[in-house]
């Protein structure tokens, strides 16, 4: 885990450590943004996503690459964006059993949350 990282978690409107974790990361309506350094958070900001059709799952994986986020926890995400997120240099994290974005940022911070794996993939937001 890194000193310093800006995570984002696709989230129920309207965002912030209290909303629910969306569970698919393309079709979320917006992201809570979290910045952590030295194992505590900073700031908490939202990001509204990118319509998902303008470049297919592509689109906000740049959009948050392009926002500076170098993390991600998500409850789904098919093989095409995980792969994209990885060329990026984004690393993802499942954090599926979470309830909340702040249960999950503390999972986090804890390291109690496994690395994204292309086994855990779906066939395209079927949740």
């Amino acid at each position: 885990m890194n000193n310093k990282a800006r995570i984002a978690i696709p989230s129920a409107m309207p965002g912030g450590l209290e909303a629910g974790l969306g569970q698919h990361f393309g079709h979320c309506d917006i992201y809570t943004i979290v910045d952590v350094e030295a194992g505590k958070v900073t700031q908490v900001s939202t990001l509204p996503n990118v319509p998902h059709q303008q470049g297919g799952c592509m689109a906000p994986v740049n959009h948050l690459a392009k926002n500076g986020v170098n993390a991600l926890i998500a409850g789904g995400m098919g093989l095409r964006p995980l792969m994209g997120f990885n060329q990026v240099g984004i690393e993802v994290y499942h954090g599926g059993s979470a309830s909340d974005v702040d249960t999950a940022v503390k999972s986090w911070l804890l390291g109690a949350l496994p690395r994204y794996t292309k086994e855990q993939t779906c066939g395209g937001g079927q949740h």
